[in-house]
C-alpha cells in the first residue's frame, strides 16, 4: 500500500504528539509562495529595468519575503487555531494532515461558519420549542402557578393565575397579587435561600372568601431569571363541604337529640311518680308514641336523601305522564286536606307529552310539595295544582298555597339541609327540615328546575320544571 508522501510538521507547544490535528506546514509554505512571488517579480523587473541597484534589490527581495513569511504564518497559524477549535466544539474526529491540504482556507472557514450558523439555529429551535412546551404544561395546570423572580417580582403567570389575578401581573411585586403575610414570608424565606421550599394555608377574604393552599419551591439557576415557583391550590369547596358535613351532623344530632330526650323523661316519668297513674300513662303514651314517628320520619328522610345524593349524577330514562301522577298524589293527600277543609283543585291537560324520569321519586316531590302546602296555608283556603307547558321544551307543575308566605330573604335557602323560616311551627307541623332538600335533588336528578314565588300575607307558590319527552 503506498504511504502518503511525507511533510515536514511543526508542533505547537502543548499539543501531544500523534494528534492528527498538528499545524499544516504545507499550507503555509503555499501561502508564502502565493503572497512572495508576486514581490520578487517586481524587484526583478525593477532591476531589469535599472532603478535599482542589485544591492538594493537583494535587500528589498529579502525584506519582502520575509515579510510574506511572517504574514503567511501569522494567518495560517490563526485559521488553523480557529478551525481546530470549531471542531472540538462541534464535537467532530481530529482533522487528517491530508484535509489540511484538501481545501483552501477560505473554503474551509466558509463551511466551518456554516456548521457554526447550523449549530446555533438548532440549539435557538430546542430553546424555543423549551420554551413553548413549558408554556403549554404552565397553563394545562388548572390552579394559579406564578413564576418569580430573585426580586419577587412576578416574571411568568399561567393562563388560571392571570384569570384570577388579571393580565397586568407580569412584572409586578408578589405583594400586588396577594398581599397576605403567609404567602409574602413564604416567598421571603424561599427567595432569601434560607430553605428550599415553604407551605401555607390562607384565606383571601375579598371578593368571595376562597381559601388556598400555598407552596414556594426554590428553582436551580436558569437563563429565564426564574428564582422558584409559587403554586396555588383552591380549597374553598373543601372547606365548605367540611362546613356541610359539620353543620349536618350538628344538626341532625340536635333533630335526634330532643325527641329522645322527650322519650327518656317520660319513661323515667312512667317508672316512678306516674307508674299508678292511669291517665297520665295513656297521655304520656301517645306522646311518646308522636316522639318515635318524628325520629323515625327523620331517619327515613335522612335515607332517603341520602340515597337520592348517590344517584344524582344518573338521570332516569322511564316516560312518565304527569297529569294521572298529580292525580294519585293529590287523591292521597285528600283526607289530610279535608282535615283542615281545604280542597285541592287540579289544572291539568292529559294530552301532554311525557317528562324523563322515576314515578317514585316524582311523587315524592309532588307528594312533599303538597303536603306543604296544606301543612303552611290557611284553613279553608284552597291548594291549587297545576300543569303546563313552559317554552318549547320544558312542563311546568305549579302548587301554590294561600298562606302566610315567606320572606324574601329566606328564598335562597329554603332547600338547605334542617333549614326552617319558624322552627317551633315547623316540629308542631311534624317536618324534619328535609324536604324540600330531597326535592331539590331529586328535581336535579331529572335535570329539572325549582322556582319558589312568596309575598308575605298572599301566600307562596313552588313550580318545578322538567324537560319532556318529544314524541
Amino acid at each position: 500500500m503506498n504511504e502518503p508522501p511525507h511533510e515536514d510538521r511543526v508542533e505547537p507547544a502543548g499539543t501531544p504528539a500523534g494528534n492528527g490535528s498538528r499545524f499544516p506546514v504545507t499550507r503555509w509554505f503555499a501561502l508564502f509562495l502565493l503572497l512572495g512571488a508576486p514581490q520578487l517579480v517586481i524587484v526583478l523587473l525593477a532591476r531589469l529595468g535599472g532603478a535599482i541597484t542589485s544591492a538594493s534589490a537583494w535587500l528589498m527581495g529579502a525584506a519582502l519575503l520575509a515579510v510574506s513569511a511572517l504574514f503567511a504564518a501569522w494567518h495560517t497559524h490563526a485559521a488553523w487555531r480557529v478551525l481546530r477549535r470549531t471542531d472540538e466544539i462541534l464535537g467532530g474526529e481530529p482533522r487528517k494532515s491530508g484535509e489540511w491540504d484538501a481545501l483552501t482556507m477560505i473554503g474551509e472557514l466558509g463551511a466551518t461558519v456554516e456548521r457554526l450558523r447550523q449549530t446555533l439555529l438548532d440549539e435557538q429551535g430546542q430553546v424555543v420549542l423549551h420554551s413553548t412546551t413549558s408554556d403549554a404544561i404552565l397553563n394545562a395546570l388548572p390552579d394559579p402557578v406564578l413564576l418569580l423572580d430573585g426580586g419577587r417580582n412576578i416574571a411568568r403567570a399561567n393562563f388560571a393565575a392571570r384569570k384570577f389575578f388579571g393580565n397586568d401581573i407580569i412584572g409586578n411585586d408578589l405583594a400586588v397579587a396577594m398581599r397576605h403575610p403567609a404567602v409574602l414570608d413564604a416567598a421571603d424565606t424561599v427567595l432569601r435561600g434560607e430553605n428550599g421550599m415553604a407551605a401555607a394555608d390562607f384565606t383571601l377574604p375579598v371578593p368571595d372568601g376562597r381559601s388556598f393552599s400555598l407552596r414556594v419551591v426554590a428553582l436551580p439557576a436558569s437563563r429565564e431569571g426564574s428564582a422558584a415557583v409559587l403554586a396555588l391550590h383552591d380549597l374553598t369547596a373543601l372547606r365548605k363541604a367540611e362546613k356541610m358535613r359539620a353543620d349536618f351532623v350538628a344538626n341532625a344530632s340536635h333533630e335526634l337529640r330532643t325527641p329522645l330526650a322527650s322519650l327518656v323523661g317520660f319513661i323515667e316519668t312512667l317508672l316512678g311518680p306516674a307508674r299508678d297513674d292511669e291517665q297520665a300513662r295513656i297521655r304520656f303514651l301517645g306522646i311518646m308514641r308522636d316522639q318515635a314517628a318524628r325520629m323515625s320520619r327523620l331517619i327515613q328522610d335522612l335515607l332517603s336523601l341520602s340515597q337520592i345524593e348517590m344517584r344524582e349524577h344518573d338521570r332516569p330514562s322511564e316516560a312518565i305522564a304527569l297529569a294521572p301522577l298529580l292525580r294519585d298524589v293529590a287523591a292521597a293527600l285528600e283526607p289530610q286536606a279535608k282535615a283542615r277543609q281545604m280542597p285541592i283543585r287540579l289544572e291539568l291537560d292529559d294530552g301532554l307529552p311525557p317528562v324523563r324520569g322515576a314515578r317514585d321519586e316524582l311523587q315524592q316531590v309532588f307528594q312533599n310539595l303538597i303536603d306543604n302546602a296544606i301543612k303552611y296555608g290557611r284553613p279553608e283556603t284552597a291548594v291549587e295544582v297545576s300543569l303546563r307547558p313552559v317554552g318549547d321544551d320544558w312542563l311546568e307543575v305549579g302548587v301554590r298555597d294561600h298562606g302566610e308566605g315567606i320572606d324574601r330573604e329566606h328564598l335562597p335557602r329554603l332547600t338547605e339541609r334542617f333549614y326552617r323560616v319558624d322552627s317551633a311551627r315547623s316540629r308542631d307541623l311534624g317536618g324534619t327540615g328535609l324536604g324540600l332538600a330531597i326535592v331539590k335533588h331529586i328535581i336535579n336528578r331529572h335535570r329539572g328546575r325549582l322556582v319558589i314565588e312568596s309575598e308575605p300575607g298572599k301566600g307562596s307558590r313552588f313550580c318545578v320544571r322538567l324537560p319532556f319527552v318529544r314524541v
